[in-house]
């Protein structure tokens, strides 16, 4: 518990990233390509370049992203006048998280194939052009989020990247270029809570923010699970195999309100990783639908009760049956319209 001293003793660091997005009657600039400022509505981020062409039987169930808002549509949780639409996101917003060298080589094609295997991923323009349409997807929530209270994104949560190499699915980090954008995008810097909750650790992330004071990172991830050599986020809660709905609450819920309260946000970015799920292919826990309907609920809550934004990414889920996870990934979703309905939003 001792890297909880550095909630108020890391070092200050500053990287302001320049960007040109749509600029409202108020003042307020959002990296779209839509803007649904007429909808009263929950807010949600989808780009139909959530996904590119995979070889067959790769194991990345890449499908899942439009099949995510498909269902939202189908099911009437929301309508069409809900879904903003991300820009690209720029390589200056990138480069204030990621390495100028390792953002011409992914850009241009010069990852070798063990790169390519640390990722998971082979190269592509394809797959260049995905990760940086949901990068702004998560930037673009974010924006969302701290003008109306509540955004979602259908993508996002690749917390695996490094700012110089990519890892387990992860390509670039938008967590992290989310949160380094909004908090320096102000005249007062933003504190902003990483509240991460898939089951593998944001590793990247956690190494990202280590000295920066103005970003805090929490994981409750499963100790035994990829990535074999963690980092240290600012709160690391690392649970056994097999932990079941009741305990995974309690575990969040004895801590994220002392969060709340001891390093007050501007912002909370949460990853709502479906693979706690006692289906997935590469979970160990033993969540169900249920318990992760009750912990996305908890969460979007209590920071939205407390006056706090918060911004939601889809996070990690894996099984060969599509529909099944891109419904398991609309939890977050449905409990969000919730949230909104209830909470007056």
């Amino acid at each position: 518990m001792t890297s909880m001293k550095r909630i108020f003793s890391k070092t200050r660091r500053i990287t302001v990233g320049r960007l040109v997005g749509v600029t409202l009657a108020s003042g307020r600039c959002f990296h779209a390509e839509l803007v649904r400022t007429e909808s009263s509505g929950l807010p949600i981020v989808h780009h139909s370049k959530y996904v590119c062409e995979l070889p067959a039987n790769h194991r990345f169930p890449m499908a899942k992203f439009p099949r995510v808002l498909h269902f939202l549509l189908q099911d009437q949780v929301i309508t069409d006048r809900q879904v903003w639409v991300p820009e690209i996101a720029s390589k200056d917003l990138l480069g204030a998280v990621h390495t100028e060298d390792y953002l011409n080589n992914f850009i241009s094609g010069r990852i070798n194939e063990q790169e390519q295997r640390r990722t998971g991923f082979p190269w592509s323009e394809g797959i260049v052009r995905r990760c940086r349409y949901e990068t702004g997807g998560t930037v673009l929530a974010a924006e969302v989020a701290l003008r109306r209270g509540l955004a979602c994104s259908t993508a996002g949560g690749t917390h695996h990247a490094f700012p110089s190499y990519g890892s387990g699915f992860c390509l670039l980090n938008d967590l992290a270029v989310a949160a380094k954008y909004l908090m320096n995008s102000s005249s007062r810097r933003r504190k902003v809570l990483i509240v991460d909750l898939d089951v593998h650790q944001g590793d990247g992330t956690a190494f990202i923010f280590k000295d920066e004071p103005s970003v805090f990172t929490f994981s409750v991830h499963c100790g035994k699970n990829f990535p074999v050599r963690k980092q240290q986020s600012d709160l690391d809660i690392s649970v056994e195999d097999g932990l079941e709905d009741e305990e995974y609450l309690s575990t969040v819920a004895e801590h994220l309100p002392w969060l709340l309260e001891t390093f007050r946000p501007d912002l909370v970015l949460y990853d709502a990783g479906v693979d706690p799920h006692r289906e997935d292919e590469l979970g160990r826990l033993r969540l169900t639908d249920q318990g992760l309907y009750q912990r996305d609920l908890y969460v979007m809550k209590t920071v939205v009760k407390r006056g706090v934004p918060i911004a939601t990414v889809i996070g990690g889920g894996y099984s060969r049956d599509i529909d099944k996870l891109a419904l398991r990934h609309s939890i977050v979703h449905r409990a969000a319209t919730r949230v909104w309905r209830e909470c007056g939003m």
